[in-house]
Order: C-alpha cells, then sequence, then structure tokens
C-alpha cells in the first residue's frame, strides 16, 4: 500500500517541482529602453460592466503612453444596464469605439473586438481589472524587444477579508505560479484573457479553434492552438508594471460559478501537457480525501493521508512562496495550512455541483469572467 501511495502522488511532486524549478529561473524584466511607438488596441469585452469601467477607463486614460498610439475598444456583449451609454459618453481616450458584439458571449465579443481593431497589438483586459500608469508601454517594450506571438501577463486578485478572501488570493497566485511556470518552461499551460497580448493577425489565424459554444476558454484555447504551431512564441512577461489587479468573486455563488465554467472547458482541452498535468492533480487530490475518510476507520489510512498531504504541501508552498514574494503577498502564506486541508474537498464540491445541478442554468449569468 506504501508504494501504491507513492504511485499515485510521485507524479504530482515531480510535475510541481518542475514547474517550481521554471519559476526559480524567471528574471523580472527591466527594459533599457521604453517603446512608445507601437500601435496598441485594448480590447474590454463586458457585460453589465458599467460601475467597472468608471475605474479602468480613467486608468487607460492615464496611461503614459502617446494617446495617438493608443485606440480602445469596448465591446458590449448583450448588456441589460448602462455599459454601453456610458463607455459612449467618456471622453478621456483619443481613440475610443464602443460597439455591440456581433454574436453572443466573450469569445465572440473579443473577436469583434480584434476584427475593429487597428492596432499592430493587441491587448486584452477584463472591465473590473485595475492597472498602473506604465502597463501598457511595458507591454509594448517587451513586444517591441522580443516580437513574441503571445505575451502572458501577470493578473493577481485584490485584497479579500477573512478566510473566504484569502482562500480566492491564494488559489489564483497557485494559478499563477503555474501559468508563469509552464510559459517559462517552453509547455504553456494557462494564460489569462485580462491581461494577454498578441498580434491581430495571429488571433485571427486561429479563432476557428476557440471552441465558441463552450462559454469560457477564450483565452486558453487560443494559447493551446498557437502553442500546436511549430516556431510559436509564447512569452511570459514578469514586470510589476505589467500586472493588472482583478475583482474577487463577491460571494460564493459567483465563486461557484466562475469554477464551473473554468472545469467545463477542461473536456475540450487537446494539449497532452495540460491534460496530464490536470489529470495528476485530480488523482492526488481524490486519493487525499479517500485517505482522509478512511482514516476515521482505520488508522492506517490516516498515517496515508498525512504522507499524501505532506508530498502535496511541499511543492505547493514551495510555488506559492515564490510567486507571493514576486508579488509582495507573502502575508498570505499564514492560511497555506487551512487553504490546502480544504481545498481538495472544494474541488470536489465543485465538480458534483457541476455534474448534478445543470450546467446551462451556471451559464446564464451575466457574469464574464474567467480564465
Amino acid at each position: 500500500m506504501h508504494w501504491l501511495i507513492l504511485i499515485l502522488t510521485a507524479p504530482y511532486l515531480f510535475l510541481l517541482m518542475w514547474l517550481y524549478s521554471r519559476l526559480r529561473k524567471i528574471e523580472q524584466y527591466n527594459p533599457s529602453q521604453l517603446c512608445r511607438d507601437v500601435r496598441i488596441s485594448v480590447i474590454i469585452a463586458c457585460r453589465n460592466e458599467s460601475a467597472a469601467l468608471r475605474n479602468i477607463l480613467p486608468d487607460i486614460a492615464a496611461q503614459d503612453y502617446p494617446p495617438e498610439m493608443l485606440e480602445v475598444i469596448v465591446v458590449d456583449d448583450s448588456s441589460t444596464d448602462d455599459t454601453f451609454e456610458y463607455a459612449c459618453g467618456f471622453t478621456g481616450i483619443k481613440y475610443l469605439k464602443v460597439l455591440k458584439n456581433k454574436g453572443e458571449g466573450k469569445k465572440r465579443a473579443i473577436t469583434t473586438g480584434v476584427n475593429a481593431a487597428s492596432g499592430e497589438l493587441m491587448i486584452t483586459t477584463d472591465a473590473d481589472c485595475r492597472m498602473g500608469k506604465n502597463w501598457i508601454i511595458t507591454i509594448a517594450s517587451f513586444y517591441a524587444g522580443y516580437k513574441p506571438d503571445m505575451i502572458i501577463c501577470p493578473v493577481i486578485l485584490g485584497p479579500g477579508r477573512g478566510f473566504f478572501g484569502k482562500f480566492q488570493e491564494l488559489e489564483f497566485l497557485s494559478l499563477q505560479g503555474v501559468t508563469a511556470g509552464s510559459a517559462a518552461g517552453g509547455r504553456s499551460t494557462m494564460c489569462n484573457g485580462a491581461n494577454l497580448a498578441f498580434s491581430k493577425e495571429i488571433f485571427l489565424k486561429h479563432t476557428k479553434n476557440l471552441h465558441y459554444e463552450l462559454p469560457s476558454g477564450d483565452d486558453v484555447f487560443f494559447l493551446h492552438s498557437l502553442k500546436n504551431e511549430r516556431g510559436s512564441g509564447i512569452f511570459w512577461l514578469e514586470a510589476p508594471e505589467a500586472i493588472v489587479t482583478a475583482a474577487q468573486a463577491e460571494t460564493l455563488s459567483l465563486f461557484i460559478r466562475q469554477r464551473h465554467r473554468w472545469i467545463s472547458k477542461g473536456k475540450a482541452f487537446k494539449d497532452r501537457f495540460t491534460v496530464l498535468l490536470a489529470i495528476v492533480t485530480f488523482v492526488t487530490i481524490i486519493a487525499g480525501v479517500f485517505t482522509l475518510i478512511a482514516g476515521i476507520f482505520d488508522n492506517w489510512f490516516l498515517l496515508a493521508f498525512l504522507i499524501i498531504l505532506a508530498l502535496k504541501s511541499v511543492p505547493d508552498f514551495l510555488i506559492l512562496n515564490n510567486t507571493a514574494g514576486r508579488y509582495g503577498k507573502k502575508k498570505l502564506l499564514g492560511w497555506f495550512l487551512p487553504s490546502q486541508l480544504i481545498y481538495p474537498f472544494y474541488v470536489l464540491a465543485v465538480i458534483v455541483s457541476l455534474t448534478g445541478v445543470g450546467v446551462k442554468k451556471q451559464f446564464s449569468s451575466p457574469s464574464q469572467k474567467g480564465i
């Protein structure tokens, strides 16, 4: 039985330690010369985000970038509030286009925005994000220096209250760690459309692989399609100035709905490394839950649970410690152990609720957010 535990958990330990080794080699980007001559198109796909636009549009208007080299495209996806009207009335951005989605859903909205864009480099973000004044110039300078096909940029969550808020931040940091580590290792698994840059030509070349029938995954399916193209350049940008801060889910219900969308797209994944990582993680979680429950009846299983917990926690902590340190969030590590104990049950609860409550009903939410 001891060998079975090792067989179940060793792949997870190996893969996560590999990701950690890649994270340790990431160097912060410090441009020797700032670039101000790349024409940028920022695309914001949104639905019922009138309040959020009152923050992000002024943030973009305040960018340290030539106004004549920047256009912003807001694509309204069937909002029932005054999202469209507010965006149309905003006067702080020289070149602002406000469009109605030519279709339905975030993927169609982004495609609508890209088709209407005139920039050399597209940058997508979400309406509920905030960014500093050097956000665009940092991404533009990186693009000018390396000419990648896709730039995966960092996203962090804003601070939350209590255990629920800290749990969200920690989970999101772990996702950023995997995102950065896999990209740095040349095996990109994830990205976040809240902070993603690419050329118009590259995006339109891969639109057929976005899985428009699914409500989530515009960013990841694009990434995986591009990854399959020989010689494609997918880069991680490590720079404090390139960070965007996204809003947390305000309620448990919204949080679960968001995770439903994330999990639902997994059935369409074809990237081998991403599928392998997902399977290995799920098996490790199941093994931990099973041994903990069995430990109620047999102390040996309780010991097995503690072994699995330790083997899983070591790489998890190393990745979180590295990522939290890069983003100045090391205080969150005090919540690591309770989050680690709850995480397997949270994952199982989301999966069970996804299969039991009816996915279509969950997807009827007006929210557009999701990785």
